[in-house]
């Protein structure tokens, strides 16, 4: 008998893996694994500063082509716990929808790859190549103490990965609808405009600081980035918050601090953002000090056999034909994609992060289907 994909996913609910604290959740899946004859490695990572993580590595098989299935236990805090409709953790079904913090992002999807892969192995045996599983504790955390330091992990003990999938959420409305060969890149910026303190009669005696932060955010925004790609839209820069903290109606402040965020396509790289940033406001104000911090870098994997081999399995399952899309927030995808080529398909998108939370049980066993109809398509010629 195989594990019941819908069965496995209310058992992942039902540990509470808030990043960084896992639970049980890799062991849940790790129980499944060892007896297909997959050796679980748990790998865990602590740079004294972000927190001890968990992360599990299984494969079986020793040999190319090496098929890897990644993704993540951890889930984002449950928020008010009394609007949940049986608690967070609960995985209730009600109305044909399983409830629970991370049943979409991504519980639902690592049960169906899990028990897809089971169901594989069971028909045909051992795969003339390998299957893995890359699992980790922190992707909605800092994301430093898992994928990275895995792949890492791997590269040191001369591991490659031909191809992998991960099972993010990536379809707006049906499963089916959306494959993801790409995310944009984010980048957070902090700007501090110092100036010089003063009575706001005497504006010739002090120096606004407010003033110039406008117009550096203003020369910012006005700046077209581009007009985007046929796989990415136009790179965009939205101001998140301008705070100057000053209590008095009458003070010119001493510094005034904003914040932004840029999505950028594949068209752009970080450190050119960096600098076009410091060039719009070292002509404007000469005292700005600014800080950066970068999520990911843009990335694509071209339309090839990759993506080709999940839209075909999507359209024997389901009839869908899924387009090939970029959109979204970040993934773990942005660190694989430097060791192998990668995409992402899982669940609907509708609910993670939200209060109750569900995926459409229907919804896990397509899921579970079109995964094994990859790996077939993958593995048996």
């Amino acid at each position: 008998m195989t594990h019941d994909p819908v069965l496995l996913t209310q058992a992942l609910i039902r540990q509470p893996s808030v990043t960084p604290d896992d639970g049980r959740g890799l062991a849940v899946i790790r129980e499944v694994l060892q007896p297909l004859g997959f050796a679980c490695h748990e790998l865990v990572f602590d740079d004294g500063e972000h927190g001890k993580v968990h992360n599990l590595y299984a494969r079986i098989g020793t040999e190319t082509p090496h098929f890897c299935f990644a993704g993540h236990t951890d889930v984002v805090p449950p928020g008010n716990e009394a609007a949940w409709r049986e608690g967070p953790y609960s995985g209730h079904i009600a109305d044909g929808k399983l409830y629970g913090r991370g049943a979409e992002d991504m519980k639902a999807a690592i049960a169906a790859f899990t028990v897809a892969t089971e169901r594989h192995l069971k028909k045909h045996g051992k795969p003339v190549g390998s299957i893995s599983f890359l699992l980790t504790g922190d992707e909605e955390g800092p994301g430093v103490n898992g994928t990275p330091k895995v792949l890492e992990w791997l590269h040191a003990r001369g591991e490659t990965i031909d191809a992998c999938l991960v099972g993010e959420p990536t379809n707006p409305s049906y499963v089916g609808e959306m494959v993801k060969i790409g995310r944009r890149g984010s980048i957070i910026v902090e700007v501090t405009v110092k100036g010089k303190q003063g009575h706001v009669a005497y504006p010739a005696l002090a120096d606004n600081p407010v003033t110039k932060l406008v117009e550096i955010l203003h020369a910012l925004k006005s700046d077209v980035l581009d007009e985007g790609t046929p796989y990415f839209p136009p790179s965009n820069l939205e101001v998140t918050t301008v705070d100057v903290g000053n209590p008095s109606v009458n003070v010119i402040p001493e510094k005034a601090f904003a914040r932004f965020n840029i999505r950028f396509n594949d068209r752009h790289h970080s450190d050119e953002l960096k600098e076009w940033i410091r060039t719009v406001c070292a002509r404007i104000h000469d005292d700005v000090e600014l800080k950066f911090r970068v999520s990911g870098e843009a990335f694509l994997t071209p339309p090839g056999e990759l993506s080709a081999l999940l839209v075909g399995a999507i359209r024997k399952i389901t009839g869908h034909e899924p387009v090939l899309s970029t959109t979204g927030g970040t993934s773990d995808a942005r660190v694989i994609k430097d060791y192998c080529p990668v995409v992402e398909f899982g669940t609907t998108g509708r609910t993670p992060h939200m209060v109750n939370e569900y995926v459409e049980v229907a919804d896990i066993h397509i899921l579970t289907d079109i995964y094994e109809q990859i790996l077939q398509d993958y593995f048996i010629k």
